[in-house]
């Protein structure tokens, strides 16, 4: 709901009181049973431990990720890194209890197994005799590995969160501390009391931090100490770098809708492959509470995968979903090799393993794609295109471990070092901490790349139609890749082939589907859901059948559903030929890939021509990968996929049919059309100097109400007005300050919107009947758009009310072609402009308490809150 005083709570909201409270509430568990260990000298078992896991799950770790994703959408980087981050660690450390707790026996202090317990209470009796009757779970040394890059990793964002407020660093630091003696405590039992009571100034903290920003946005001030000023300028970690400015600042928009996801990809790959480090070193031999640690820090390197998704950033939702995907599919084929093969038996079969390769080929794609970003960028894939070498499966077993260790230890460095920039650089919003110079420009690759193109290719519609797909060729090209294999295979291969093809094929895949469906795409999420089925029906009957004891009737079933994939894919080659040449190839290989899956369910499979068609499918969607990375990075073919082979003669016909009057910009009678329209009570897509806007006049409150029916937008969110200038609003004579009346001269007409008191000016203004249809019921936002398009239809119509035009929830409309599609149904008519100058909207500054000297933040757009800050200051030292 609305304030009285001010703008919605929406806009207020303050995710990092949950995030404060889950880290406090979590540490406060611990506390409970570290005390209690320490008082009765009897550690938790049994239940005990898998209650404790449960709670931590749900509140340390659901609860926060809440509070981080929450973070992301309000554009706060560091929070958003922090609380993902903390939501593994105590996701982990719950999942560990519950392991621990369901695979304890009988209260056995000689048990090492069984006294490696969830608070790790050390009673000094580990030097008894071992049961070895009991398979060693290693819990103790697997969390000790885990807990480690976590301390390191905490550290650094206590370090960071002093460049922002002077609480988070005591909160940060003090979980560090804490993690250090619960590490300190597997192998000694007097830290666990160190640990509680570090863990009670967590709580404390905790508490303290969620009420100051409780009652921040309640209030709309801060009342209590600790937000609002730094422990230290973030400017004095150094000065901004040329070179590497030059890098971060290479694209011409910048997408400020949601926090930058990557620095949490950065701080997953500094965890995952050190845990990997102490594995391969043989620190502990058994990978199975390790695999834990690695899944779940993994699904977190995914939601950066997501969040560059919805900023529409091809690359890095490719890279961290090749990295995720990656540490997953090691941790659970090691997590076999504990489990199910034998550490010799694995040895023996590896050799015939070849889905590596499409790794490290995936990796080297990178490090091309990479050559315009930052030098540390390009080092970064370099590392991560060495770790995949590492584990290529045809490397003797001598020095497989031995290299994979010193190639994940390097990796570790390298992304730890890549945390502390990202997080620091993001936070400046310019580049303190060095990171290189751009190794080669925008021009020079995509001049290099193009040399494939023969012939001018029509650019995707959808500027983002690539971001999917490189993942979806990714996944199926390494699934393809993996499932070879010949007659000869044993079942150890099996087992092992499992997650190979199971995880990118199928768990992978379904998010890329959802992807699809979110960005409706061309195929929809039809083509991976189906692929989907596929893989995983594979991965049971071929390489799981053995364990699962499938009977002859069960391959009879398998051969109906094999036929079942035959049809529908036939008729998705039928609607492959209205796409692309590369989609095309790939799903007519996938129709011969699954007429190989039906003769091998009647036992007549050759072998020869599936390994050569899931080669050859692999070999596609290598290619595809490489296309749809490149072409989405740039917005452009610059690597041909090749024209339809099927033309839509009546697509071709209804181009020039909308659903909605279109009109052009750059023609007076353009701007007099929507102006007509917008006259009689008509809404309307126009351009404006950030994205699309839906507008209706001010004269229409019924207009003004049908956006909200149109967009799906929450009754309690107010709609701002947009003005042509400042001297529109000088005639209104609005009894402003002339603090706020310089204030706003200095950043009107721009990217920025002032939240101003309501009054009677608005009438004289030409807000009229409209008043109580904008803003809220004390105060109004205004919108004065450098824009001259904007201007001139402002002066013809008088202010308009306008919103984001995409539906409540969605992304912008950077295009006038995505207003028309995703909108030009319900409007009236789109006033086309081309592209956006900007990929969000406008920075929202709550000017209510300008007089006070205080301004605020309300949402950070394309304009820097920092550079809004520096405006302030600057006219505030001129008043004076």
């Amino acid at each position: 709901m609305a304030s009285d005083g001010g703008f919605p709570a929406s806009f207020y909201g303050e995710p990092g009181v949950l995030g404060l409270l889950a880290n406090g509430i979590s540490a406060f568990l611990v506390l409970l049973q570290n005390f209690h260990g320490a008082r009765t000298g009897v550690p938790a078992e049994g239940v005990e431990n898998i209650l404790a896991g449960v709670h931590l799950i749900l509140i340390g770790g659901l609860c926060q990720l809440v509070a981080g994703l929450l973070s992301f959408r309000k554009y706060d980087h560091l929070s958003g890194t922090s609380f993902v981050g903390y939501a593994a660690l105590w996701a982990s450390y719950g999942a560990t209890r519950i392991y621990l707790g369901a695979n304890q026996q009988s209260p056995n202090p000689f048990n090492e197994s069984s006294m490696a317990n969830s608070t790790f209470l050390d009673m000094n009796t580990n030097t008894g005799s071992i049961n070895t009757t009991d398979i060693p779970l290693y819990i103790k040394e697997s969390a000790i590995a885990g807990l480690v890059p976590y301390i390191l990793l905490s550290f650094l964002l206590a370090f960071c969160s002093a460049t922002v407020n002077y609480i988070m660093p005591f909160v940060f630091g003090a979980i560090t501390l804490t993690l250090i003696f619960e590490a300190v405590g597997l192998v000694a039992g007097w830290a666990l009391v160190v640990s509680g009571i570090l863990e009670l100034l967590i709580l404390l903290f905790a508490i303290y931090g969620s009420s100051a920003l409780l009652i921040k946005g309640l209030t709309q001030r801060y009342v209590l100490k600790g937000f609002g000023n730094p422990l230290f300028n973030v400017l004095l970690l150094g000065t901004t770098n040329a070179g590497s400015s030059q890098s971060l600042g290479q694209e011409k928009k910048k997408n400020t809708k949601y926090a930058e996801p990557m620095a949490l990809g950065f701080f997953c790959d500094t965890v995952s492959p050190f845990i990997f480090a102490f594995y391969a070193f043989h620190y502990f031999p058994s990978n199975s509470v390790a695999a834990i640690w690695i899944t779940i820090n993994s699904a977190a390197q995914l939601l950066s995968s997501y969040y560059a998704y919805l900023r529409q950033d091809c690359y890095h939702a490719t890279k961290f979903g090749l990295h995720c995907m990656f540490w997953l599919v090691k941790t659970w084929e090691e997590y076999v090799v504990s489990a199910t093969t034998g550490q010799i038996e694995a040895d023996n079969v590896r050799p015939a393993m070849v889905g590596n390769w499409f790794f490290l080929s995936a990796a080297l794609v990178f490090c091309i794609a990479s050559l315009n970003k930052d030098t540390l960028e390009l080092i970064h894939n370099s590392f991560f295109a060495l770790v995949t070498i590492s584990t290529i499966s045809q490397i003797p077993v001598k020095h497989y471990y031995m290299f994979f260790g010193v190639a994940c230890s390097l990796f570790t460095l390298l992304s730890f070092y890549g945390t502390f920039a990202r997080l620091i650089n993001t936070i400046a919003e310019k580049s303190l901490i060095p990171v290189g110079p751009q190794p080669v420009s925008n021009e020079s690759l995509q001049k290099h790349l193009s040399y494939l193109k023969k012939s001018k290719l029509i650019e995707p519609e959808d500027k983002g139609a690539q971001i999917p797909d490189a993942l979806f060729y990714l996944c199926n090209g390494l699934a393809a890749l993996s499932a070879i294999h010949n007659n000869q295979s044993n079942l150890a291969f099996f087992d092992l082939t499992v997650p190979w093809v199971l995880i990118p094929g199928a768990i992978m895949q379904a998010y890329i589907s959802r992807l699809q469906v979110q960005g409706g795409q061309k195929f929809g999420s039809v083509v991976p859901s189906f692929y989907v089925a596929i893989w995983a029906t594979w991965c049971w009957f071929r390489f799981a059948g053995h364990r699962l004891q499938l009977s002859t009737e069960s391959a009879y079933g398998f051969a109906a559903g094999a036929i079942a994939f035959l049809v529908i894919n036939a008729f998705l080659i039928l609607v492959a030929a209205y796409g692309n040449l590369v989609n095309l190839a790939l799903i007519t290989v996938m129709e011969v890939i699954i007429v190989c899956f039906l003769l091998s369910t009647l036992g007549r499979l050759p072998y020869q021509l599936e390994v050569a068609m899931l080669a050859i499918f692999a070999i596609i969607c290598l290619y595809g990968m490489l296309a749809s990375l490149v072409n989405g990075m740039f917005s452009k073919t610059l690597i041909p996929v090749g024209p339809a082979l099927i033309k839509d003669k009546k697509k071709n016909k209804s181009e020039t049919t909308y659903p909605c009057l279109i009109a052009n910009s750059r023609e007076t009678s353009g701007l007099l059309k929507i102006a007509k329209l917008l006259e009689n009570n008509g809404v309307c897509g126009i351009p404006t100097d950030t994205v699309y806007a839906l507008a209706a006049s001010c004269k229409n409150p019924s207009a003004i109400e049908k956006i909200y029916t149109i967009k799906d937008r929450p009754a309690e969110k107010p709609i701002c007005i947009c003005i042509s200038s400042v001297e529109q609003l000088v005639a209104a004579k609005p009894p402003f300050s002339p603090l706020l009346w310089e204030f706003m001269r200095n950043v009107y007409p721009g990217g920025i919107s002032c939240i101003v008191p309501k009054g009677d000016w608005l009438l004289k203004l030409g807000v009229g009947p409209a008043y109580d249809r904008v803003g809220t019921r004390e105060s109004i936002m205004i919108r004065v758009p450098d824009h001259t398009a904007t201007a001139h239809l402002c002066e013809f119509t008088g202010p308009l009310a306008i919103t984001s035009a995409n539906p409540s929830g969605e992304a912008d409309s950077t295009h006038h072609d995505m207003v028309i599609n995703r909108l030009g149904h319900k409007i009236e008519g789109v006033l086309c402009d081309g592209e956006s100058n900007e990929v969000v909207a406008s920075t929202v500054v709550n000017c209510l308490k300008i007089d006070e000297g205080a301004i605020s933040i309300l949402r950070e757009g394309c304009v820097p809150a920092l550079k809004v800050r520096q405006i302030f200051e600057r006219v505030k030292n001129s008043m004076l």
